[in-house]
């Protein structure tokens, strides 16, 4: 059957937007209303007549109201095939009326969990009669229409208007495939919440990953593939995708990739001095902090002025004008702030099509997460690299120890390593970037190209010395030779922060000490693949 005609309709939402204008459209068309508790008030309230469904069913509701529609003739008048005699003749016999429209909202349990509720509140806020009336009509769509969402309530009336009363088989589909869809992602949030807060379990022996309100990008890395923005369905979500766009085009899938790497390091300078970071296809091109803003951007730009076009800009505070103007004389994509003054928006509106976000505080970078990346036949899954070391931590292994300066830098050197591509060498002084060198088959490699953009800096603004004399380097793993560290050294580094952990360690430091270096070992590594 194409057409199916809604004669009776069965409503329970923890969510009562749009309840009433739903509940007055159906009424109009002479479509009998079942309810349960709060659902069936707010209909009343709405002046509209409705079935209690303990007279449907004739059983009260009972058990707190854990058992309400649990009940044969609630399943018997969803699951019925219509157009099976066995069927029809078993409705006839236990007096089971025909369900033809399910309106179905579930418990609050992410909202439950994320306002810090006590475990017993959280169990009872998991929905059980929701889902199994929700999975029953989505079941039988053939003659049932489910709706889920409030969104979708404007779209019924619509159909039942242009069906005189009666929805179609594609219309039906449509919010079947909808429904299945919010039970999966209900029951993600729920093992989720058993696996990871309930009981500790780091990696539980079946992974649900769910997401919602897809935003269709226009296309993903290249333009010939399809892509989507999902946020998660779990609570406390908040990074780049929870953004404000306050102004610019769409944000591509490129964009938001790049502006999560920025935010990411970002975060790394949270209530500290004013710091700036630039990114360019993920990873950072320049890193600065100063005392004010406009100083961190000049500094952190200087590091690689030729990446920095068309790049990503983050700050750690509210963005003023003046840093805004200085932002807006080179092509920027995207810029994120925790907030922005009015006169920084003024600024930036002559740049009709960059991209403005704002992300009110920023996402805590020691947070634990799960980490998933797709591979051919399986999901490779690991916690976030979100662990951290202060000064304490480091062990001096040259004969020279670093000076204060060197130190500082070297921590803020490993700082921004940890958000490079590896391999990843990033030379720093005085709070500054001097040139970073990421993703290449070999550390030398990247030792020698960082130099050189630190190189090509100082011929573009006229320095006497490339800035990477005097400063410190750090690597994201250890020195598999000495040729990485001494490229460091001919750039003029004088100290140096690694992992250690070589079979050539002994190789590595001698070299160390023969060049003058001083030289930490972090007994950590950050590879980011």
């Amino acid at each position: 059957m194409t057409h199916i005609a809604i004669r009776r309709a069965l409503l329970s939402v923890s969510d009562k937007e749009g309840l009433a204008q739903l509940g007055q459209a159906l009424a109009s068309r002479g479509v009998e209303l079942v309810s349960t508790g709060g659902t069936a008030k707010a209909l009343r309230d709405a002046g509209l007549e409705v079935r209690d469904i303990s007279d449907l069913t004739g059983f009260p509701e009972m058990m707190d109201g854990r058992v309400k529609t649990l009940h044969p003739k609630v399943h018997g008048g969803l699951l019925a095939l219509r157009d099976n005699e066995q069927h029809v003749a078993s409705m006839e016999e236990h007096e089971i009326g025909a369900i033809d429209l399910v309106v179905v909202n579930l418990y609050p349990f992410e909202a439950t969990v994320a306002k810090g509720a006590e475990r017993a509140e959280v169990i009872e806020n998991i929905d059980i009669g929701g889902p199994s009336m929700v999975r029953s009509a989505a079941k039988n769509h053939q003659f049932v229409t489910i709706v889920t969402d409030p969104a979708d309530y404007p779209a019924l009336v619509e159909e039942l208007e242009g069906g005189k009363g009666a929805t179609s088989l594609g219309f039906r589909k449509k919010m079947a495939a909808k429904a299945f869809a919010a039970t999966a992602a209900y029951d993600a949030m729920i093992s989720q919440w058993f696996a990871f807060a309930d009981q500790q379990q780091q990696f539980p022996d079946y992974l649900s990953v769910g997401g919602k309100a897809p935003t269709v990008l226009r296309y993903g890395e290249n333009p010939h593939q399809q892509a989507a923005l999902y946020t998660p369905t779990g609570p406390h979500a908040h990074g780049i995708a929870q953004a404000e766009q306050l102004q610019g085009k769409e944000l591509s899938y490129n964009n938001y990739n790049d502006a999560d790497a920025a935010l990411e390091l970002c975060a790394e300078f949270a209530g500290e001095e004013p710091a700036v970071v630039i990114v360019k296809h993920a990873n950072p091109c320049g890193v600065a902090q100063r005392g004010t803003l406009i100083d961190a951007w000049n500094e952190a730009l200087a590091c690689d002025s030729v990446s920095a076009f068309g790049g990503i800009v983050a700050v750690n505070r509210e963005l003023d004008g003046e840093t805004a103007r200085a932002i807006c004389e080179i092509f920027t994509e995207v810029v994120i702030a925790p907030s922005v003054t009015d006169e920084a928006r003024e600024a930036f509106a002559k740049k009709k099509n960059l991209r403005l976000l704002t992300v009110g505080d920023l996402p805590d970078p020691r947070r634990g997460a799960l980490t998933v990346k797709p591979i051919t036949g399986g999901l490779l899954v690991q916690g976030r690299d979100n662990a951290t070391i202060s000064a304490d931590d480091l062990k001096v292994v040259t004969k020279r120890e670093p000076s204060e300066q060197e130190l500082k830098d070297c921590l803020f050197a490993w700082t921004v390593a940890r958000h490079v591509k590896s391999n990843a060498i990033v030379y720093a002084k005085d709070g500054a970037t001097a040139g970073i060198g990421a993703g290449q088959m070999n550390r030398r490699d990247s030792s020698r190209i960082a130099a050189i953009k630190a190189a090509e800096a100082a011929e573009k603004y006229g320095w006497d010395t490339a800035r990477t004399v005097g400063s410190a380097v750090a690597s994201d793993a250890f020195f598999p030779f000495a040729d990485g560290l001494l490229a460091a050294a001919e750039a003029g580094a004088t100290a140096v922060i690694q992992p250690g952990g070589s079979i050539r360690d002994d190789e590595v430091i001698a070299a160390a000490d023969e060049a003058g270096l001083a030289m930490v070992f972090t007994g950590m590594r950050h590879f980011r693949h």
